[in-house]
Formats: structure tokens, sequence, C-alpha cells
């Protein structure tokens, strides 16, 4: 079984930022990456039930047409057990309020931090291997 991550933002270019920031990890199989480029996307991606195993979400806040505050509740609802964490360039307080009570994982700011967030994964990846 293989281990996925989803990352979800409007932005192109994300895409490439994080398969150049993950490149080891990712060459090397240890996970895969996915990317949505809206939350509709990423609804359909998540309901596709195949043998690989979503263990993160990452998702921008600030999307047209659904946000990704309007996306976490859905994701939560549909996989209760995938843990989301969500990615702004405003990490103001009440953004922040608002994205835990809505049952994010945790809150990233733009730019991110890769080195917090490489951790963040390695953490989900050993509860993956203590897990099997």
């Amino acid at each position: 079984m293989s281990v996925l991550i989803l990352v979800v933002d409007d932005e192109p270019d994300v895409a490439d930022l994080f398969r150049q920031q993950f490149r080891r990890e990712l060459r090397s199989g240890r996970f895969t990456m996915d990317f949505a480029h809206s939350a509709a996307q990423a609804l359909d991606r998540i309901a596709v039930s195949d043998d690989t195993s979503l263990i993160l979400m990452l998702s921008d806040i600030n999307m047209p047409g659904m946000t990704g505050l309007e996306l976490l509740p859905k994701v939560k609802a549909a996989r209760p057990e995938v843990p989301v964490i969500m990615i702004t360039a405003y990490g103001d307080p009440e953004t922040r309020r608002k994205a835990l009570e809505a049952g994010a994982a945790g809150l990233l700011t733009k730019p991110i931090d890769f080195g917090a967030l490489r951790q963040e994964v390695e953490r989900r990846l050993s509860e993956v291997d203590r897990a099997a």
C-alpha cells in the first residue's frame, strides 16, 4: 500500500514547489503526493477508494469557489481519520481560531516552513509504520 499526501491549492506553481522540497522522499517512494487545484477536485480525490492510504491533507484557505475553511468540514465528514493542515498567507489569530475550531490539525503560514512541515510528515509516516 502506498501512502499519499494531498495538497490543495489553486496556485499552479505550488505543485512544483512541493515536488522540489520533497524530491528525495518522492523519488525513494516513501510517499506520493497528489495535487488538487480546487476544493471540488480535492473532494473528488478523497472519494476515490484505491490502494493508497491518505495520511495527510494540506489545504490553502484562500481559494476561489469553495474556500479551504469551507472544504475542511466536508473532508472531516468524509474522511475523519485524515488530518488536515490549513495553509494561509494570513496567520492572524482569528484565522487560526476558525481553522482549529473547524477541525484543522494545524495551520501553516506562507511562506511555508518546509522544515516544520517535513517534521509533521515524518510524524504521520511514523504513525503509519507503527500501525502496519
